[in-house]
Order: C-alpha cells, then sequence, then structure tokens
C-alpha cells in the first residue's frame, strides 16, 4: 500500500500493482517496471486499432492510474489505424517496449488480454473483441463461462 492519504489514489495504486504482478508473475519477470512498460504496450496498441468510441468506453472500464496511461500520448487524427493483421499488432507492442524476447511478445499479449478479461464485464470484453480484426483477436481468448 503506498499510504497516500488519498483513498481514490491508493486504491488505484494497489489494483495497478496487482496488475502488474499478474503480468510479472505470468511472463516470470522480478521488475515491475518491465510489467509496466509491457502492460502500458499492449494498451496503447489495442487503444490505437479500436474504434475511437469503444476506446473510450474501455479506458472507462479501468483503474484510474491505468486509464491515464492509456490516454498519454493519444491522438484522435486517423484512428482507428487500419493494420489489419497479428503481426502489426505484435510490431506495435514492440516499438513500445523494444526489449521484449520474441517467445514473450504474443504471451505479455495474451497475458494483458486475460487481465482485462478477467476485470472487466463479459459484454465489455465481448465489444472489444468484436471490434478487432480476426488475426488480432485470436490472441484475446473468450472469457470461460
Amino acid at each position: 500500500m503506498s499510504g497516500t492519504s488519498i483513498p481514490a489514489f491508493d486504491k488505484t495504486i494497489e489494483k495497478t500493482n496487482t496488475w502488474l504482478a499478474r503480468i510479472g508473475g505470468t511472463m516470470v519477470w522480478d521488475d515491475p517496471h518491465k510489467s509496466y512498460m509491457a502492460l502500458r504496450g499492449v494498451l496503447h496498441a489495442l487503444r490505437d486499432r479500436l474504434p475511437p468510441t469503444e476506446a473510450v468506453q474501455l479506458a472507462a472500464q479501468l483503474p484510474m492510474l491505468i486509464r491515464g496511461f492509456f490516454f498519454e500520448g493519444w491522438h484522435l487524427a486517423d484512428k482507428p489505424e487500419k493494420y489489419r493483421h497479428k503481426k502489426q499488432f505484435l510490431h506495435r507492442v514492440v516499438e513500445e517496449a523494444p526489449w521484449l524476447q520474441e517467445d514473450e511478445i504474443e504471451r505479455v499479449i495474451t497475458a494483458v488480454f486475460e487481465i482485462l478479461s478477467s476485470e472487466l464485464g463479459e459484454g465489455e470484453t465481448n465489444q472489444v473483441r468484436a471490434a478487432l480484426p480476426a488475426e488480432i483477436r485470436e490472441l484475446w481468448a473468450r472469457p470461460r463461462m
């Protein structure tokens, strides 16, 4: 716990740290900064591929701190980006986390998508998935019923 004496800040820091720990655990990373940069890279690649309205609806479901870096550097011009292939999505993630090893890229993307599935409602998860091209959607497993 951070102890800011502002409950909303403490809660979002705690939630963000939980997300980072989940990514670190999946990836077997001891460095929370790596988890942060990977999470940020995946979220930015996702944000930029979604129609702006869907990106905003997704962001509304995120913890406050994560929502902040989700929107960081976002420019609405020419959105959504039009790439349709998984390889292009992977490349976008690596642009923000260039130290990712080849065998880590898809794993970290699916780890972030799993967190989103567990934290978002089923309706929002299905809307976001449906807005993605088929090749990218394959990285995001359907929620377990």
